[in-house]
């Protein structure tokens, strides 16, 4: 069986840093896994999604519309850009976290109102982190995608992985120890 995993952020929220380290995961387990990275002009505060299948074997990286088994959305209104993707019993994971575009500062748009509500009404199983807070929290508001790898982890029940030696090879050495912290405080919450 394969599953599907759908990260959507802007750039410099170590969207694809997360989809690297699950990606190692499940790669140091046995599982196949294919991982497609698009960057939307990430550099200027762009989209940046990851796209990860994994499983027996898979042929191919690409998450067709209706198939992501999660999303997780490290920016509130980033979501609502890829929610046609998630299957029906599908799970939305979403940072309680805005990052307003250039153009809304600009007053060529706006930013949506009333955006979780609008999750609430439409997708059966969301939940909701504030990730940006917890990581502030904890040290450092850089290691948000960390808090919602934690997150994702839980949700997904991965727990057969060590996820800690993954984030200890992967991040800075004087990272780590604060990588650890933001995936177990993001593992506990709620």
């Amino acid at each position: 069986m394969i599953k599907n995993i759908l990260l959507v952020g802007v750039g410099g929220q170590g969207t694809i840093l997360t989809s690297k380290i699950i990606s190692k995961g499940f790669v140091e387990n046995g599982y196949d896994v294919k991982m497609a990275e698009i960057h939307g002009m990430s550099q200027r505060g762009g989209t940046v999604t990851t796209q990860i299948r994994y499983g027996e074997k898979v042929y191919s990286p690409v998450i067709e519309k209706g198939t992501a088994d999660i999303i997780i959305a490290f920016e509130k209104t980033e979501a609502l850009r890829f929610l046609d993707y998630l299957k029906k019993d599908g799970i939305l994971v979403i940072n309680d976290y805005e990052i307003k575009p250039f153009t809304v500062g600009i007053g060529m748009s706006e930013y949506p109102d009333n955006v979780l509500e609008k999750y609430k009404s439409s997708v059966d199983n969301v939940h909701f982190i504030n990730a940006n807070k917890i990581a502030n929290d904890i040290g450092n508001s850089k290691v948000m995608n960390i808090v919602l790898l934690g997150k994702l982890v839980k949700m997904l029940q991965l727990d057969d992985i060590d996820w800690k030696k993954i984030i200890s090879e992967t991040v800075p050495k004087k990272a780590i120890e604060l990588n650890i912290k933001a995936f177990e405080v993001g593992y506990e919450s709620n």
